[in-house]
């Protein structure tokens, strides 16, 4: 006999089915190196470069099938938190103190050349970006509380510093965890660079318009950690308190006019999180030390979908593949 029970219950095994398969994977390609890597760039479904601690590199050119593994000579003690990759030979990093250095290779790593160099006390660097065309920006924490920025319109051959937008509150700086607190955004005015970046401490706010952000601050372990942007509309950050990995008290906040007002999600990320990534104008990932999670709705809902460690979590600037690192040497891929 038919009954309403029977009818509903393989309905409710297909869904569940589709479900499961749906479901995003977190695929481990490599780990077990003596280096922590929060700098990660994918050029395209198969080239990527990552790059860390004690003057580690690694890079793919088949999409994480096999990595090479580089220590850059003379550069061994050194802490490289940032990397941009333009192609299978051609990157950058960035050193963040004591000097503070940017290095550049066009040979796949076998050689790197100093392109920047600054030894002024308190240098910090924390974050690159680029654009499609090689014009780049670099941000460091304040020195007098002014903020360091220099940019680049020759894939970071030159370095200029640029004049600060704004003195930052004692205790507001920025935070070197996946180089992602600033970011180049599309514009229609061609001939200048635009880019935004997003402090935490103290005092987190959202620059150059220098908007108080909605998310924990007020102790040097808070505020925002990394952004990123769909468009010039829409804007999402990501950060929290790495003290405290698991509170999910004002780890993210989402603006849909360029940053000029900001909400806060319905379902935030599980922790926090130290990086943040658009997929697609819906679908975005977020990491962390507590582990990761996928919005399908433009941030206003997160799932948590492993409760690994990463650092930086990246989507190729020409194709559709996601690369996450964390510490241990960690890379993955999402499925």
């Amino acid at each position: 006999m038919l009954t309403v029970k029977n009818i509903f219950l393989p309905v409710f095994l297909i869904t569940a089915l589709q479900s499961n398969a749906q479901k995003p994977i977190i695929n481990v390609l490599d780990s077990g190196h003596a280096t922590s890597i929060r700098g990660l760039s994918v050029v395209d479904n198969n080239i990527f470069w990552a790059s860390g601690s004690n003057g580690t590199v690694a890079r793919s050119i088949d999409g994480g099938k096999t990595i090479e593994w580089l220590t850059v000579k003379g550069y061994e003690q050194r802490d490289f938190r940032d990397v941009e990759a333009f192609d299978a030979n051609t990157a950058i990093i960035m050193a963040v103190a004591e000097p503070a250095i940017i290095l550049k290779t066009k040979d796949a790593g076998k050689n790197w050349y100093k392109v920047f160099e600054d030894s002024t006390k308190g240098m910090f660097l924390d974050a690159m970006d680029f654009d499609d065309d090689g014009n780049g920006v670099v941000i460091g924490d304040p020195i007098n509380n002014e903020v360091f920025i220099a940019s680049t319109y020759n894939i970071g051959e030159k370095w200029r510093k640029r004049m600060p937008d704004w003195s930052l509150s004692n205790g507001e700086a920025f935070f070197a965890s996946s180089g992602t607190n600033i970011k180049i955004y599309p514009t229609v005015h061609v001939s200048s660079l635009f880019f935004k970046y997003a402090s935490g401490g103290s005092v987190s706010n959202f620059y150059p318009a220098k908007i108080l952000l909605p998310v924990v601050q007020g102790k040097e372990s808070t505020g925002a950690n990394s952004i990123d942007c769909f468009g010039e509309k829409y804007w999402i950050v990501v950060g929290g308190d790495f003290a405290n990995d698991k509170d999910t008290a004002g780890n993210c906040a989402l603006s849909n006019d360029a940053g000029q007002t900001w909400i806060k999600p319905q379902t935030p990320p599980h922790g926090y999180r130290s990086c943040v990534e658009y997929i697609t104008k819906n679908k975005l990932i977020t990491c962390g030390t507590s582990g990761v999670d996928i919005s399908n709705d433009g941030g206003m809902n997160w799932q948590l979908i492993s409760a690994q460690s990463f650092h930086v979590c990246q989507k190729a600037k020409k194709g559709k593949a996601v690369f996450l690192a964390g510490a241990n040497g960690k890379i993955a891929r999402l499925d």
